[in-house]
């Protein structure tokens, strides 16, 4: 058994599960010599600890190297096939369909950094950053995510996450959101991606925190990716790595929850 230096670290349990999802040798070039657990420790030891990369423990090899990976998988669009992969089986595991029916959407902003890049003013939030767009199962697993600059409106940056999923997601029929999203968007989603979009009001006599049916789902979801201190800002100065870093540590979570959840045979609801 190898034993962990990191709580970040796989254990032996997890690895022999995302080993075989993990893109194979290019055919091409110079035969892999890296060993990718060691690079997969410390791509999970930067997201969740929020270290920069060249500040990266020596024991966890070059800095470099895992960057590399990082940004390789970025490009190819690997961090979001692992998550997809890992999310169905997570979803098996629990007794539901592989597929969802039902997604709860939302949005988080976040201040940006020196690094760079594009990033607008959040007037209602006073952020001046971007937008983490969200959708997300009824467990809480991401189904997609969209960073734009925090000026976009609500309405305009859901278009954008929706879209992007609008042809991977063949069960899905309904989706829920908060008040940000009323008004046209309902006439959008139901024309352009065939779904319902249901709007999850607070009441209006009620005072103080609400617990709201089912947005309470993708709020749970926010709080997992809050324990990610990479994720405390957008630290990236590319959207699409910020992307990248929130499929990272939603396929962390997954793959401790797979090591510690027994499957179980329940139908579907």
């Amino acid at each position: 058994m190898t034993k962990k230096a990191y709580p970040s670290d796989l254990s032996d349990t997890e690895w022999r599960r995302f080993e075989p999802l993990l893109p194979p040798p290019k055919a091409i070039g110079r035969p892999r010599t890296v060993d990718l657990r060691r690079v997969l420790n410390a791509i999970f030891y930067v997201v969740r600890s929020g270290c920069q990369w060249r500040m990266l423990p020596k024991d966890l090899g070059a800095w470099q190297t895992a960057y590399y990976y990082f940004r390789s998988w970025q490009k190819d669009g690997t961090w979001q096939q692992l998550n997809d992969t890992l999310r169905r089986t997570v979803r098996q595991r629990a007794g539901r369909d592989p597929e969802p029916s039902a997604a709860i959407l939302d949005s988080q902003s976040a201040k940006t950094t020196e690094a760079g890049g594009p990033r607008g003013y959040d007037a209602g939030k006073k952020v001046n950053g971007r937008k983490r767009h969200i959708l997300v199962d009824t467990l809480g697993l991401l189904l997609a995510i969209v960073v734009h600059t925090a000026d976009l409106q609500d309405r305009d940056g859901a278009k954008l996450v929706l879209a992007k999923v609008r042809d991977q997601l063949p069960r899905l029929k309904l989706i829920w959101a908060d008040g940000g999203y009323a008004g046209a968007l309902i006439a959008w989603v139901q024309s352009q991606c065939g779904w319902v979009l249901e709007i999850v009001k607070r009441l209006g006599d009620a005072v103080g925190f609400q617990l709201l049916p089912h947005r309470w789902i993708v709020e749970r979801t926010l709080g997992w990716l809050g324990r990610s201190r990479r994720l405390s800002k957008d630290y990236e100065e590319r959207p699409e790595c910020s992307e990248s870093m929130v499929y990272i540590a939603m396929i962390r979570l997954m793959l401790r929850q797979l090591d510690r959840s027994p499957a179980t045979s329940q139908a579907a609801a």
